[in-house]
């Protein structure tokens, strides 16, 4: 029995972890993480609005100019092109309570290029989680 074989090289190193899916966070003060794939995916704005539907705990990020009002901007975040948009009024304004940093697994880009984060799915973050373990800060 003659059996075919084709074999097929994957590359290394060419792309780093966090460059392969979106990745967001949210913490406690607020801070809105998002890795450099979900901000590229989104088209890179300058800022975004903040959105919440109360009825189903949900956030939408809609990419925006800084210049818009009620926008809040991108700023930069780690080595990688993330952004982080600081949103303390969020939780605030609707009474949001986030003891610890939450990431949010079922992260979507929709149709209308608004980035949804579902509040009912978030779970807490292993990487905040060690990061508060070791002492230091989530910044």
């Amino acid at each position: 029995m003659f059996m075919q074989i084709e074999w097929s090289i994957i590359p290394r190193g060419d792309v780093h972890p966090s460059d392969t899916r979106v990745y967001v966070t949210m913490n406690r003060r607020g801070e809105i993480v998002l890795n450099g794939t979900a901000y590229r995916r989104m088209g890179e704005p300058a800022a975004f609005l903040v959105m919440f539907d109360k009825t189903n705990s949900r956030i939408a990020l809609k990419p925006t100019g800084a210049t818009m009002k009620n926008a809040y901007p991108a700023g930069p975040r780690g080595r990688y092109g993330g952004r982080v948009v600081r949103a303390h009024r969020l939780l605030t304004e609707f009474g949001i309570k986030v003891p610890e940093t939450l990431e949010f697994k079922d992260a979507e880009i929709d149709l209308d290029g608004q980035l949804i984060l579902d509040l009912r799915t978030a779970k807490v973050s292993a990487r905040g989680r060690a990061a508060r373990n070791r002492g230091t800060s989530e910044k």
